[in-house]
């Protein structure tokens, strides 16, 4: 089998690339914005937003994965951040949609975000693949618009889409406000989140890239779509213990009342901080546990541990 990845040295096109490359008989060709220490497969160095890849690159290949977007950007300075969120994540994925096509690629994949469905849910609420969608920001609402066109291009040319929606994802090398969180735990530094009761889906690298691996080849997966997570939901205060656990370091939680940091935060403009942190965000991946038979490889404990275990070695 031949599968080509875009964004194939990002934080999850890195990890797919690897499991597929080690996999007998599967040929990898990565699409990336920068060349790499790492020549073991067929390449692309270019930049979708302005360049197409090669006419018939995509000749002979079995599946695309697209994991390559402009990801949700907390101090976005773009004067028009969901114009430039179209431009990348809709646009972009639309025309390799359309040349996968024109070359006979029977399957495309597409890493979506489980933002679609909104920022929160309620108590007692989990958020399923029937839910009707309600993205609230840029990110999301480009998200959907190129799952919207690409199931339409898709039906209408007769190539299998299969949409992943994977909440937070944390693993070796994660960045943004996951790492931030690790050294807040490893500096010590007294955090008032000691009281916060919510429940948060997550998932794991190695599990995404479990399920995008098995949403590639498996027939039952062909124009579906599918949130994944762990299934092991938590709190934000559960996590920085976990987070402390595993650096063998003490958890300095303080037990503030939610409602107390929820109006500190609005003094100080920082309501879209506490929403993430307080409020619960939870998905059932079910569906591709019944369709596929996928079952998260690695459990929560697990995953942040090797997740620790790196950020430590490489700060």
């Amino acid at each position: 089998m031949k599968t080509l990845i875009t964004g194939a040295n990002g934080f999850i096109g890195a990890a797919l690339r690897k499991k597929l490359s080690a996999e007998s008989g599967h040929q990898v060709v990565s699409v990336t914005r920068r060349a790499d220490t790492d020549a073991g497969d067929e390449r692309y160095v270019l930049d979708l937003c302005t360049e197409r890849l090669p006419e018939g690159s995509l000749t002979g290949v079995d599946a695309v994965v697209h994991t390559a977007a402009r990801v949700h950007v907390m101090r976005d300075r773009a004067a028009d951040p969901l114009a430039e969120c179209r431009r990348t994540n809709r646009d972009v994925t639309l025309r390799l949609a359309q040349q996968a096509v024109n070359e006979g690629v029977k399957r495309f994949v597409f890493l979506s975000t489980a933002k679609v469905h909104g920022e929160e849910t309620e108590p007692g609420q989990v958020f399923s693949e029937l839910d009707v969608p309600a993205p609230e920001d840029p990110y999301a609402i480009s998200k959907l618009e190129a799952e919207t066109e690409l199931q339409e291009l898709g039906a209408r040319e007769g190539m299998e889409v299969v949409i992943i929606r994977p909440p937070l994802v944390y693993g070796p090398g994660v960045r943004a406000n996951f790492q931030t969180m690790m050294r807040w735990v490893r500096r010590g530094i007294p955090l008032p989140l000691g009281a916060v009761h919510n429940q948060r889906s997550l998932v794991g690298l190695d599990n995404l890239v479990d399920l995008i691996g098995l949403c590639v080849h498996h027939p039952a997966a062909a124009n579906q779509v599918f949130l994944a997570a762990d299934g092991e939901d938590v709190s934000t205060t559960q996590l920085l213990r976990l987070l402390a656990h595993a650096m063998h370091r003490p958890a300095r939680l303080l037990p503030v009342p939610v409602s107390v940091m929820q109006a500190m935060g609005k003094l100080a403009g920082k309501e879209p901080v506490l929403r993430r942190l307080c409020n619960n965000f939870q998905l059932s991946a079910s569906k591709a546990q019944r369709l596929l038979g996928w079952q998260p490889p690695m459990s929560l404990q697990q995953g942040l541990a090797l997740t620790v275990r790196t950020f430590l070695e490489n700060e």
